[in-house]
């Protein structure tokens, strides 16, 4: 049987970066609020966040790890995508944490011992006074989950939709993200990334690590030719 002991050594370390702080809220500042809330002994028991790849619903979850380990919380970060693979009984024993934050909640959709292990971990952290917070690429009815029980208690608490992201505020998350590296990244250098990369902020932070690497090898500034050069576009 795998239990919580097993289940921290899987590797299911947090993002040093995935922080509150790292997150350009924009439009989505009452989600920012209420998972803070949550994450230090106040706020919803529940929240649900939905958003479609890229808009950062990985990066809060673990920032709510981070920021429930400041409060002197007890948290785990649960990426279903990469646990789908074990038996549902890594989830036995999470009950005695204060917060759970599950992503990639749609991968478990028709699978049904996985289905009834959320519903029954959600019922004794409930039971405990812990806090869950859960993400997926869909509203709770929408992601085709066959287990009644669970799409009701998924609805129970908060359920927010990120608000998608336009192409002004991406070019702004990229010039945070790179001033916090201690990089510059001129409004014209960070126009021509987004012009010519995929829009999806995944892509966009590699492409600005590549370029941090290979800036601090070249000790060369951010230009549109060394952008060029290094992004081979």
């Amino acid at each position: 049987m795998q239990t919580l002991s097993n289940q921290l050594t899987l590797g299911l370390s947090l993002k040093d970066e995935a922080t509150f702080t790292n997150f350009y809220a924009a439009k989505n500042v009452e989600i920012v609020t209420e998972l803070k809330k949550t994450a230090s002994r106040q706020g919803e028991k529940m929240v649900y966040l939905c958003g479609s790849r890229g808009q950062g619903l990985s990066h809060l979850l673990q920032a709510s790890c981070h920021f429930a380990h400041q409060q002197q919380m007890s948290s785990v970060y649960l990426p279903l995508a990469q646990l789908i693979s074990l038996t549902p009984e890594v989830l036995n024993g999470l009950e005695c944490l204060d917060l759970v934050c599950i992503d990639d909640l749609h991968m478990i959709a028709g699978l049904a011992e996985w289905e009834e292990a959320i519903f029954h971990l959600y019922n004794r952290l409930y039971d405990e006074g812990g806090k869950i917070i859960m993400a997926a690429n869909d509203l709770p009815k929408a992601i085709k989950l066959e287990l009644p029980d669970l799409i009701s208690r998924l609805s129970w608490g908060f359920v927010f939709q990120l608000h998608p992201l336009d192409d002004t505020e991406k070019l702004s998350i990229l010039i945070m993200r790179a001033n916090r590296r201690g990089i510059s990244l001129s409004e014209e250098v960070g126009k021509f990334i987004l012009t010519h990369c995929p829009r999806h902020m995944g892509t966009l932070f590699a492409a600005l690590d590549a370029l941090d690497k290979a800036s601090l090898a070249a000790q060369r500034r951010l230009t549109i030719p060394f952008v060029k050069e290094v992004l081979e576009i």
